[in-house]
């Protein structure tokens, strides 16, 4: 169970006319402040949002079964649920009560049938087995399959084809989807493109996976960044980024927070903070290099904008 790069082809083959062929953009301003040439890859401008919808359609269009289920903090709910939709499936998401509602929200939208969950009261793996079983469901998990893998990977490949070769790419990391194929092809097309993934310093068991090359687990995380909430790396992302990743990196949450608010103010660009990952390495000074080419991928622009903050 592997990804290659020919999968990410095969991939951005079926996604050529469904998903957005996201914008690439630039900020003097946040160059002079990191002493870097960043392009960053906005996917926060994608199809509901999110990078997800690559991975969720790709994988969906390869599934005989028309009732399938998945289990998602947010992103990967909404494109399931968007990806049903366009294919014509019926879309079962389990989701944590405690989801953001702005992701609650719009999964409903969709059309997709939601299910709750306590996270201290059960797994949404065990419960997701339960539930496939019970009513026939093919069950297409958010990360840890080589379907969701190849399609993540379109995201890089098209940022590749669009600026030319980069001397790093950073690209956060929950369970690994994104990172895995974002390295592949990298080292497809540029192999001296050094691809580093960032997560949360409160939620840093890739950061340890990799160190120690054993598999490390955190059990429900407590950072702002929900996207990067998962537990560990998966059965099949876990050798990928083994294999294809040059490094690991985590960020505190104040560099989170800080690095939204400047693409907010800077680049006028709605970002969520999972999505922030890759800015805030540089922002904190974790990648330090200086005259670089750097490509940034913002994973999404899902957030939920208060209207407390604008004294409303």
């Amino acid at each position: 169970m592997s990804v290659c790069f020919d999968n990410i082809k095969d991939a951005s083959n079926v996604l050529r006319n469904v998903v957005h062929r996201t914008p690439v953009f630039t900020s003097q301003t946040l160059d002079k402040l990191t002493n870097n040439r960043v392009f960053f890859k906005c996917e926060n401008l994608q199809k509901m949002g999110a990078f997800k919808i690559r991975g969720a359609y790709y994988a969906m269009s390869k599934v005989d079964n028309d009732h399938v289920l998945a289990y998602s903090s947010g992103n990967h709910a909404q494109a399931m649920a968007l990806a049903g939709k366009l294919l014509g499936k019926h879309t079962v998401i389990i989701m944590p009560e405690d989801a953001p509602q702005v992701k609650l929200d719009a999964t409903a939208g969709y059309g997709a049938e939601i299910i709750t969950y306590n996270r201290d009261e059960v797994t949404r793996e065990d419960l997701a087995q339960q539930i496939a079983k019970e009513r026939n469901l093919t069950i297409i998990p958010p990360y840890d399959h080589v379907d969701i893998v190849a399609g993540q990977g379109t995201a890089a490949k098209e940022l590749l084809e669009d600026v030319g070769d980069l001397d790093y790419l950073l690209v956060p990391c929950g369970g690994g989807g994104l990172l895995s194929g974002s390295a592949i092809s990298s080292k497809a097309l540029c192999k001296e493109c050094k691809v580093i993934g960032v997560e949360p310093e409160q939620a840093n068991d890739a950061e340890k996976s990799f160190a120690t090359k054993k598999l490390h687990t955190v059990h429900n995380p407590q950072t702002i960044a929900d996207g990067a909430r998962t537990p560990s790396l998966g059965e099949v992302t876990f050798p990928l980024v083994l294999r294809y990743v040059d490094g690991m990196l985590s960020v505190s949450e104040e560099a989170i927070t800080d690095s939204m608010h400047l693409l907010w103010e800077r680049m006028k660009l709605v970002v969520e903070p999972t999505g922030a990952l890759g800015l805030a390495a540089l922002y904190e000074n974790k990648l330090t290099v200086t005259g670089k080419k750097i490509g940034i991928i913002i994973s999404g622009g899902n957030v939920t904008i208060r209207k407390s903050w604008f004294g409303m």
